[in-house]
């Protein structure tokens, strides 16, 4: 090894007659020269060669060690895949047919590994993620602590595929989260929220005309599903660009395919760099992500001439950027602001959570309302009594007691968010535990939602009524209820979306009564909890 130190030598003269090489006044010979470059090959390999293995095999077996002994219990692990293979092939399975309208079979079907994973070793138990042991949390006072310190845990990554579709504040952490959620706060004030209502209203009465002109052609049954989902699109379209809705509504549809093709990719491992390769997924999938980009880098230039000259808009799109120039002019460098690619990420991520929470959120209301027609007909009486010929407006909605009831026990039946990732960076204590670096938590929303020990015997029944008093009642100020997440990281959008959810229903509830029709087939999806098989409607 000797040899290495000649090479930080800068200046060589090559002595074609002697066959060798002067470092200043040093020589060596080819030969020796040889031996060092394949001294550092050797060195590189054997070095990536340890990485590589310590990544697949050393480190998940060191893990899988440190839990065991703190009394968690798993499958042991597999090389590289962990359980991957078979929680792949268990929902297939699970997903190839519905399911009894039952609703302590809903987290079976969307997540039957972790299910049987639970029933084989108790809750105190974990899975593997690939290499990556992941620790189911579902004690109300650790999911607490974890929310609580989003500078301890942060989020998940997931796989590199996903930043195609979702980046944004979700994905970032600590000073940088800090300053996106500062700028973006100014666009999700009720104060603003509120201006949106004639959006809302308008969106949800363009869906109500259409069921009538779909009724009056092919009979009395509708799939509302896709209604709600266009709803919901078109709502977040109004609501993030304003004028600009037609042109919101090609980025829905492209987001919405870029979210199915990374969602079939990510049921399997990732293979590093494999997005580079040019496969039809992958160009298709590069080929949504600039399209998106340069459709919203459009909106958001036409905007900004529009706030430089003056005019005012209470879009989310305005609103942002607004309160980014705010930001970068208090600190007089851009540097404090968002970059347009950052913007970009934000207007991305307004479309996915502002549409699927909702949309899922209003299908299920639906469905339980036709299964439960008692609590239909008392939200019912309450809209006419409330409102009757009024104008629709956020006061009113306020005192919508019942309806706020229901759509609260839906979201603790059907959450949409039925489980949040959480990374442990470095060795941390979490209550009476030692968590190592490298593990992943799973914080089971859903399995807390339906636990008997904290909402009683009745968990997996629909009863609106155990909100009677309010959510903190009715979870006794534990961390028991948390559809929109908790802590200060808690869903931006929540009051967006319940606002929504509450002038859809309202307008709903006043023109239509309702029923589930014989073909209808239950059958929660894991993505994102949609019904898999549509919402078929008796009007």
């Amino acid at each position: 090894m000797l040899y290495i130190s000649y090479m930080y030598c800068s200046l060589i003269i090559v002595k074609a007659s002697e066959g060798r090489v002067r470092f200043f006044n040093m020589e060596i010979s080819y030969y020796n020269l040889k031996i060092a470059i394949f001294s550092f090959a050797i060195i590189f390999v054997l070095r990536w060669t340890w990485r590589i293995l310590n990544y697949v095999w050393f480190k998940p077996k060191k893990l899988e060690k440190q839990l065991r002994q703190q009394g968690f219990k798993g499958n042991s692990y597999k090389l590289l895949y962990g359980d991957m293979k078979e929680m792949k092939k268990m929902i297939e399975e699970a997903t190839s047919k519905p399911i009894n309208f039952s609703h302590d079979l809903i987290w079976p079907r969307i997540n039957p590994f972790i299910h049987k994973t639970i029933t084989n070793y108790g809750k105190n138990c974990f899975v593997w993620i690939g290499p990556k042991p992941a620790v189911l949390i579902t004690e109300p006072k650790l999911i607490r602590e974890v929310l609580t310190k989003n500078y301890v845990y942060h989020k998940a990554r997931g796989s590199p595929l996903s930043k195609l579709a979702i980046s944004g504040l979700a994905a970032h952490e600590k000073d940088k989260w800090a300053t996106h959620r500062r700028i973006l706060n100014p666009a999700f004030h009720l104060d603003k929220l509120k201006h949106m209502l004639p959006t809302f209203k308008l969106t949800v009465n363009e869906m109500l005309n259409t069921w009538m002109e779909v009724i009056s052609k092919d009979g009395t049954e509708i799939d509302v599903w896709p209604y709600l989902q266009t709803l919901t699109s078109d709502a977040i379209s109004r609501a993030a660009f304003g004028s600009n809705y037609e042109e919101g509504k090609k980025i829905f549809e492209l987001q919405k395919e870029q979210i199915e093709l990374i969602s079939k990719m990510t049921r399997s491992i990732y293979i590093p760099g494999w997005r580079f390769v040019p496969t039809k997924k992958n160009k298709r999938m590069m080929q949504i992500f600039y399209e998106v980009k340069a459709l919203i880098l459009g909106i958001i230039n036409k905007r900004m001439r529009m706030i430089e000259a003056g005019e005012s808009h209470d879009d989310l799109l305005s609103i942002l950027l607004t309160s980014n120039l705010k930001e970068i002019q208090q600190h007089g460098n851009k540097k404090f602001g968002m970059s347009i690619d950052e913007v970009i990420e934000e207007c991305k991520l307004f479309y996915f959570a502002g549409q699927e929470t909702t949309s899922t959120l209003l299908v299920w209301t639906m469905i339980l309302l036709c299964k439960y027609p008692i609590w239909q007909e008392r939200a019912r009486e309450e809209v006419l009594q409330v409102f009757g010929s009024d104008e629709l407006d956020y006061d009113k909605l306020n005192q919508l007691k019942v309806v706020t009831m229901i759509l609260n026990e839906v979201l603790r039946l059907y959450t949409s968010a039925y489980a949040i990732n959480r990374m442990v960076n470095t060795e941390t204590k979490l209550g009476d535990l030692c968590l190592p670096s490298g593990v992943q938590l799973i914080l089971a929303t859903m399995l807390v939602h339906h636990d008997t020990e904290i909402w009683g015997d009745d968990a997996m029944e629909f009863k609106p009524e155990r909100f009677s008093e309010g959510i903190s009642k009715a979870t006794k100020g534990q961390v028991v209820f948390f559809p929109f997440s908790w802590g200060p990281r808690i869903c931006i959008g929540q009051n967006f979306a319940m606002l929504e959810a509450k002038m859809a229903m309202v307008m709903i509830l006043k023109y239509y009564a309702f029923e589930l029709s014989p073909s209808y087939a239950h059958a929660p999806h894991p993505l994102l909890l949609q019904p898999q098989y549509g919402a078929q409607l008796f009007k």
